[in-house]
């Protein structure tokens, strides 16, 4: 199995999978007023979750340059990428500039880089089946091909507990923001078809939050016992093992992984954030 699996840090693989399949990660940084956070192993996100509430502005991220992805491609494996939703984050533009350059020294170099059309959980999934497909002997193209269907059949949602970098960023006008706070009013989104982010439902209350992201996985999944379900938490880990209980309760997944999120996808999910991907 001569190949080299490589991910952006928003890809919220546990160190022991991370290890077991040979993931490498590469750092976006995130910048939140003077303070810049480059985001890898040693970036404390409770650190970061303090200084994001602290500022009034809203995050900045930055991806990693085309020479950084450079770096890591080379060598004799043959080399899957996955990224960011393109949507999301110039990741995975970046990653394909540097394929292509690096192709233009290197003609039999293969590289291939996946956009996720999600994040999170959802890049962790997808880094899992490209090592799960290569153990099991399929060739590079034959990756590709099954991989793009497993992007194309994932779906993704979370629900967000606090609103405050969705109204610093504008995404919500702080009035409205401050009357959904009044009312409990709790965001569920999702990750649509082409790997935007869009309301899925408002809900008032966690509660009521909770039990409506669980019943959605009924409602938008097909084949569950074929399929992984990846919950990814914001700080939040007796929360997501809950969740964890009741989908096993309630459906019958392959498998079911909890996930921590790293600096980008905290950015994302802010405190109390529960991201789902499957």
């Amino acid at each position: 199995m001569n190949i080299k699996i490589l991910g952006d840090s928003c890809c919220d693989l546990t160190d022991e999978l991370r290890r077991k399949m040979n993931v490498k990660l590469i750092p976006l940084t995130i910048h939140v007023d003077d303070d810049s956070y480059i985001d890898d192993d040693t970036l404390d996100t409770k650190e970061l979750l303090k200084k994001m509430k602290e500022s009034t502005n809203s995050p900045k991220t930055a991806c990693p340059s085309p020479q950084e992805y450079i770096k890591e491609y080379e060598g004799e494996e043959s080399v899957f990428v996955v990224t960011l939703s393109s949507k999301l984050s110039g990741s995975y533009n970046s990653a394909v500039l540097a394929k292509n350059i690096l192709l233009e020294e290197i003609k039999d170099k293969f590289i291939h880089v996946f956009d996720s059309k999600s994040a999170s959980s959802g890049e962790a999934l997808i880094s899992m089946k490209i090592f799960e497909l290569a153990k099991n002997g399929y060739d590079n193209n034959q990756i590709v091909e099954k991989v793009d269907q497993y992007i194309s059949e994932m779906k993704t949602l979370f629900v967000l507990e606090s609103l405050d970098n969705l109204i610093k960023a504008g995404r919500i006008s702080t009035l409205k923001g401050k009357l959904a706070s009044m009312l409990s009013i709790v965001p569920i989104m999702k990750a649509t078809n082409d790997g935007e982010i869009d309301l899925f439902e408002k809900v008032r209350g966690s509660k009521k939050a909770f039990k409506r992201l669980l019943d959605a996985i009924g409602e938008q999944g097909e084949k569950l016992e074929e399929k992984i379900l990846g919950i990814t938490h914001c700080n939040c880990l007796e929360k997501a093992l809950e969740f964890k209980e009741e989908v096993m309760k309630k459906y019958n997944f392959k498998d079911i992984i909890i996930f921590e999120t790293k600096g980008i996808s905290t950015v994302y999910a802010d405190d109390g954030g529960l991201i789902i991907s499957f």
